[in-house]
Protein backbone atom coordinates (compact mmCIF):
# COMPACT_ATOMS: atom_id res chain seq x y z
CA UNK A 1 0.00 0.00 0.00
CA UNK A 2 1.27 3.61 -1.10
CA UNK A 3 1.95 6.27 1.72
CA UNK A 4 0.63 9.41 1.75
CA UNK A 5 4.29 10.78 0.62
CA UNK A 6 4.06 8.09 -2.63
CA UNK A 7 0.61 9.68 -3.18
CA UNK A 8 1.99 13.49 -2.83
CA UNK A 9 4.77 11.88 -5.33
CA UNK A 10 2.54 10.75 -7.98
CA UNK A 11 0.30 13.92 -7.88
CA UNK A 12 -2.78 11.58 -6.03
CA UNK A 13 -2.78 14.02 -3.45
CA UNK A 14 -1.91 17.47 -3.33
CA UNK A 15 0.92 19.26 -1.61
CA UNK A 16 2.56 22.85 -1.30
CA UNK A 17 5.87 21.34 -3.11
CA UNK A 18 9.17 23.94 -2.80
CA UNK A 19 11.94 21.81 -4.80
CA UNK A 20 11.83 18.61 -6.70
CA UNK A 21 14.16 16.79 -8.81
CA UNK A 22 14.13 13.04 -10.28
CA UNK A 23 15.08 11.32 -6.91
CA UNK A 24 13.93 13.70 -4.40
CA UNK A 25 10.90 16.06 -3.60
CA UNK A 26 10.63 18.61 -0.52
CA UNK A 27 7.31 19.86 0.32
CA UNK A 28 5.68 22.10 3.21
CA UNK A 29 4.00 19.94 6.25
CA UNK A 30 0.81 20.78 6.19
CA UNK A 31 0.74 20.30 10.23
CA UNK A 32 3.71 22.41 10.66
CA UNK A 33 5.82 23.49 13.95
CA UNK A 34 6.15 27.24 12.82
CA UNK A 35 6.12 28.72 8.81
CA UNK A 36 8.29 26.88 6.82
CA UNK A 37 8.33 23.81 8.03
CA UNK A 38 9.79 21.35 5.81
CA UNK A 39 9.45 18.09 4.68
CA UNK A 40 12.21 16.36 2.20
CA UNK A 41 11.91 13.07 1.00
CA UNK A 42 13.38 10.42 -1.53
CA UNK A 43 10.98 9.73 -4.13
CA UNK A 44 11.98 5.84 -3.66
CA UNK A 45 9.51 4.79 -0.46
CA UNK A 46 11.83 2.85 2.45
CA UNK A 47 9.76 3.24 5.31
CA UNK A 48 13.52 3.49 7.97
CA UNK A 49 15.58 6.15 6.53
CA UNK A 50 18.60 3.86 7.40
CA UNK A 51 17.50 1.22 5.44
CA UNK A 52 18.01 3.76 2.59
CA UNK A 53 20.89 2.52 -0.08
CA UNK A 54 24.19 4.50 0.44
CA UNK A 55 23.58 6.75 -2.98
CA UNK A 56 19.89 7.63 -2.17
CA UNK A 57 20.84 8.55 1.49
CA UNK A 58 23.87 10.94 0.68
CA UNK A 59 21.75 12.58 -1.94
CA UNK A 60 18.49 12.63 0.29
CA UNK A 61 20.88 14.87 2.94
CA UNK A 62 22.39 16.86 -0.06
CA UNK A 63 18.71 17.81 -1.57
CA UNK A 64 17.64 18.52 2.21
CA UNK A 65 21.06 20.78 2.98
CA UNK A 66 19.92 22.78 -0.44
CA UNK A 67 16.28 23.12 0.44
CA UNK A 68 17.56 24.30 4.24
CA UNK A 69 19.67 27.11 2.57
CA UNK A 70 16.63 28.64 0.02
CA UNK A 71 14.37 28.24 3.46
CA UNK A 72 16.76 30.45 5.74
CA UNK A 73 16.36 32.73 2.77
CA UNK A 74 12.96 33.18 3.06
CA UNK A 75 12.50 32.48 6.44
CA UNK A 76 13.48 34.80 9.23
CA UNK A 77 15.13 32.34 11.57
CA UNK A 78 18.61 31.70 13.69
CA UNK A 79 19.12 28.27 12.19
CA UNK A 80 16.97 25.56 10.27
CA UNK A 81 16.72 22.51 12.51
CA UNK A 82 16.83 19.27 11.45
CA UNK A 83 14.94 16.37 13.05
CA UNK A 84 14.60 12.76 11.30
CA UNK A 85 11.94 10.98 13.78
CA UNK A 86 10.36 8.68 11.09
CA UNK A 87 7.53 7.26 13.14
CA UNK A 88 4.30 9.60 11.82
CA UNK A 89 4.44 7.89 7.51
CA UNK A 90 6.04 4.53 6.89
CA UNK A 91 8.48 6.58 4.43
CA UNK A 92 11.80 8.21 5.21
CA UNK A 93 12.04 11.62 5.19
CA UNK A 94 13.61 14.66 6.81
CA UNK A 95 12.19 17.91 8.75
CA UNK A 96 13.69 21.26 8.27
CA UNK A 97 11.89 23.51 10.41
CA UNK A 98 13.32 27.20 10.83
CA UNK A 99 14.13 28.02 14.73
CA UNK A 100 15.18 30.40 17.37
CA UNK A 101 15.45 28.32 19.96
CA UNK A 102 15.16 24.60 21.02
CA UNK A 103 11.99 24.71 21.68
CA UNK A 104 10.59 25.28 18.26
CA UNK A 105 12.03 21.60 17.56
CA UNK A 106 9.26 20.26 20.56
CA UNK A 107 6.98 18.08 18.19
CA UNK A 108 4.91 17.92 21.70
CA UNK A 109 3.76 21.05 21.14
CA UNK A 110 0.69 23.08 19.91
CA UNK A 111 1.15 23.42 15.84
CA UNK A 112 1.26 26.84 13.88
CA UNK A 113 -2.06 27.33 11.92
CA UNK A 114 -1.84 28.79 8.55
CA UNK A 115 -4.20 29.84 5.62
CA UNK A 116 -3.83 28.55 2.30
CA UNK A 117 -2.25 32.09 1.41
CA UNK A 118 0.21 31.77 3.71
CA UNK A 119 1.11 28.45 2.78
CA UNK A 120 1.37 29.90 -0.99
CA UNK A 121 3.77 32.78 -0.24
CA UNK A 122 5.87 30.93 1.69
CA UNK A 123 5.63 27.99 -1.34
CA UNK A 124 6.34 30.12 -4.01
CA UNK A 125 9.54 32.05 -1.60
CA UNK A 126 10.97 29.06 -1.18
CA UNK A 127 10.93 27.67 -4.35
CA UNK A 128 12.13 30.45 -6.04
CA UNK A 129 14.95 31.23 -3.40
CA UNK A 130 15.86 27.23 -4.03
CA UNK A 131 15.29 27.56 -7.73
CA UNK A 132 18.36 30.34 -7.98
CA UNK A 133 20.80 28.45 -5.82
CA UNK A 134 23.70 26.21 -7.20
CA UNK A 135 23.76 22.76 -7.44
Amino acid sequence: MSTIFTKIISGEIPAYKVAENENYLAFLDVNPLRLGHTLVIPKVEVDYIFDLDDFVFTGLHLFAKKVAKALENVVECKRIGVAIIGLEVPHAHIHLCPMDDLGDLDFTKNRAVLTKAEFETVASKIKTAFDTLPD
